[in-house]
């Protein structure tokens, strides 16, 4: 069964990556359509050996599409999803707008396929943070294993999950370093990015943490176990693309290192790469382009009685956005159109 497809923000960073993903997976698709806003109306993208022209997107009609990739912001979400929704069209949102709603299922598909199923309620489901995407990724068959008491994570995070903006300040800083003249002061972040590393993302809170913070909390909870105790520091590291993640894992019950590289190894969506040598880990620079979660570094934490200490390492625009969006209609197209 093939569907009708819409792209909505394919002139984004993720939007691009959304129609790349979708070509690169053989997604069956019947017909598509790129949409982004009246000023980028005829903006060329690719889609394989194809290329789609823009159409507006305020005067774009949903009516016939099946699934709708959503790839703007929250605002903008909010009165178009709305729009898509109306005309039967589900949506798979990438923006923050519906992550906590209760009625909209939050889905990594190797954690939490199940809650497709939610998906009738409202037709939205909602794809989660970048930096929890990969995290929830290599905590699951842990998880399964041996059930996860708290989690300290400590994040860095390329400038891509900032947008193009961010992306051409860190190029500009760079430059700027060395030609006299043409440095260039910070527009996109608080403080200069090139040579640096930021321990801010998103807005502070009253408790002292920053709402990208909150939010690894939050969507963990959502996805995987409400139980599970977690504390964040994320930071912004002068990388373009590719997160990568220090994390503690404390768990009930004991978890030898080896049992947990041999879990991980078998489990979807991550790649081992664990040798204790040089070079013998992954870092983002290797992992962007990629779909997998690379796992290295995994060890015994021998400062409390079951613990594990591991690096994370993923391609922020794709399984922290456009890939986890596709995979999700994927799901849709399997467990849910399929059957209507």
């Amino acid at each position: 069964m093939a569907y009708d497809i819409a792209v909505v923000g394919a002139t984004g960073n993720v939007g691009r990556e959304m129609l790349n993903i979708l070509f690169e997976r053989r997604f069956p698709i019947k017909r598509i359509v790129a949409l982004a806003s009246r000023k980028s109306i005829g903006t060329e993208c690719s889609f394989g050996d194809d290329i789609l022209k823009t159409k507006d997107l305020d005067t774009f009609d949903f009516d016939g599409f099946d699934i709708a990739l959503f790839a703007i912001g929250a605002d903008a979400t909010k009165k178009y999803a709305k729009k898509a929704t109306e005309k039967n069209c589900f949506v798979i949102d990438n923006s923050s707008l519906y992550r906590y709603h209760p009625d909209i299922p939050l889905i990594v598909p190797e954690v939490n396929p199940a809650d497709i199923n939610q998906i009738n309620k409202t037709k939205i489901a909602a794809n989660p943070n970048c930096s929890t995407a990969q995290l929830v990724v290599a905590l699951k068959p842990l998880h399964d294993r041996a059930t996860i008491k708290r989690v300290v994570v400590s994040t860095y995070q390329s400038v891509s999950g900032s947008g193009k903006e961010a992306m051409d300040e860190l190029w500009s800083q760079t430059k700027g370093m060395y030609v006299p003249g043409q440095e260039v002061e910070p527009k996109v972040y608080p403080k200069q990015i090139a040579f640096n590393v930021i321990p801010h993302i998103d807005v502070f809170m009253d408790d002292g943490q920053t709402k990208e913070e909150w939010k690894m909390v939050a969507e963990t909870k959502k996805i995987l176990d409400k139980k599970i105790k977690l504390t964040a520091t994320c930071v912004r590291v002068p990388v373009f693309v590719g997160h990568s993640e220090s994390v503690n894992i404390e768990f009930e019950e004991f978890l030898d290192e080896e049992e947990a590289r041999a879990i991980l190894r078998e489990s979807p969506g991550i790649m081992i790469v664990d040798k204790r040598e040089n070079g013998g880990y992954m870092t983002p620079s290797e992992c962007a382009g990629d779909y997998a979660t690379f796992i290295s570094r995994i060890r015994q934490d021998s400062t409390i009685e079951n613990g594990l200490n591991l690096w994370c390492v993923s391609d922020n625009l794709r399984k922290g956005a456009a890939l986890n969006a596709v995979q999700i209609a994927e799901l849709l197209g399997a467990r849910i159109l399929k059957k209507a």
